[in-house]
């Protein structure tokens, strides 16, 4: 028997075997193909519970055009939900809407509303709990308590969504979008208004917020608690109850945002409460009552912002540990620092005051004289707030000029030892 009879007889023999592994496996998958399945009224999925419950691994349940209702259903297969352009889903105010507990869900492209307030529970349009690998997009969420609710959930993106709340009183609103114990989140070009607050995160790791715009909230646009190693950028914060908190939290970087219009007798642009080792920069800070508050926060590094036409630029407490603020433009605020104690620990260094008056004779762009950014006048206003009424009269104009050539009061190591004679930006 030679060598070719054999391996004639071999391949002889091989292939109806391959030939019938791969019909089988040919006919396997086709049997577990992805399927769509439609939503509509007297088809054979009428309700999205229907079809959600007849749904299979990677199958598109499809929302057809028109009004369908979908109170407290539990998404616990990984399926895409996606809307056909004006698919509405809406909870009749009975509930919440759509509880995630599978990974890989996806919901898209719906218009979700009526999920009521609920003071004993924290009933959302879409709850991601314990998942990941969640992708929400390009939703309409109005008029629900909580919009996107994700606890307990990682690698999960929410993105290109406009949530729309309507309630006048915090004690009735939820949050926007809401994190809790998550990580390696992406919340990226949305759009928040009239919740409590627009984004909050409580114990997130490693999360990025940016392009979104958060406005109208009754609270804050943006607010951290105990979370560290996160990112937010070239977001937009206008007419928030106060802008941005970030408290109790480290390792944040902050950078390329805007803060406008955030008036009010404790408002602020930035808040920064006992925070550690963290970046501002490359801010706006427009027309707020302050524009970044500073308590309890140590080796914050605030570089290249612009403060313009706040009442206060800075707050900065005595309680604050090596911070630096250089390189920043501050343009016509009523004051540009505050602070309450005679103790400074941090450093101020190369920043353009727009009411530095000094003279640079050695012509090397820095003023020949220091600037001493704390104003008499700004002292006694944190002492006493009545006083704030003499701004603007001749007399504190005097005091401070005083104040200025002869500090006594004032912090005298709160200075900028290279005050920029043009604007750095």
């Amino acid at each position: 028997m030679g060598l070719g009879h054999f391996s004639h007889t071999w391949t002889g023999r091989l292939f109806p075997t391959v030939a019938i592994t791969c019909a089988l496996f040919f006919v396997s998958n086709f049997a577990v193909a992805a399927r769509v399945l439609p939503v509509r009224t007297g088809g054979t999925y009428s309700t999205i519970a229907d079809a959600v419950s007849a749904a299979r691994t990677d199958d598109t349940v499809l929302v057809t055009t028109g009004v369908h209702t979908a109170p407290n259903l539990t998404i616990d297969k990984s399926i895409a939900l996606i809307g056909e352009e004006g698919a509405i889903v809406d909870a009749q105010s009975i509930g919440p809407m759509f509880t995630v507990t599978a990974a890989n869900v996806t919901i898209r492209n719906l218009r979700l509303i009526n999920v009521p307030t609920a003071f004993t529970a924290e009933h959302a349009a879409i709850l991601l709990e314990g998942v990941e690998h969640a992708m929400i997009a390009d939703n309409r969420i109005e008029n629900c308590f909580f919009g996107v609710y994700a606890a307990n959930s990682q690698a999960c993106v929410i993105r290109d969504n406009v949530i729309e709340g309507r309630q006048a009183r915090l004690t009735s609103a939820g949050n926007g979008i809401h994190l809790w114990y998550c990580r390696d989140i992406t919340i990226t070009g949305n759009v928040v208004t009239g919740h409590r607050d627009g984004i909050y995160m409580e114990f997130v790791r490693s999360s990025t917020v940016d392009s979104n715009v958060c406005r109208n909230n009754l609270r804050y646009g943006l607010h951290y608690m105990f979370s560290d190693s996160s990112r937010y950028a070239d977001n937009h914060f206008a007419s928030n109850g106060a802008g941005v908190a970030v408290m109790y939290t480290s390792n944040v970087l902050m950078q390329g945002n805007t803060f406008e219009r955030s008036w009010g007798g404790a408002s602020y642009g930035v808040l920064l409460k006992d925070i550690r080792d963290s970046r501002i920069i490359g801010n706006m800070f427009l027309s707020n009552s302050i524009g970044l508050h500073i308590e309890g926060s140590d080796r914050v590094y605030i570089a290249r912002n612009l403060f313009k036409q706040n009442g206060w630029a800075i707050k900065l407490m005595a309680n604050c540990l090596d911070n630096t603020i250089t390189v920043n433009d501050f343009l016509d605020n009523s004051f540009s620092v505050a602070t309450n104690s005679r103790q400074n620990h941090s450093t101020f260094d190369g920043n353009y005051w727009s009411d530095y008056a000094g003279i640079d004779l050695d012509r090397n762009g820095y003023g020949d004289l220091p600037f001493r950014p704390v104003s008499l006048f700004s002292l006694l206003v944190e002492s006493h707030p009545p006083s704030l009424v003499l701004l603007r009269s001749a007399l504190i104009g005097v005091l401070d000029l005083a104040e200025r050539a002869l500090p006594s009061l004032t912090p005298a190591t709160l200075i900028d030892s290279n005050p920029s004679m043009r604007p750095n930006l």
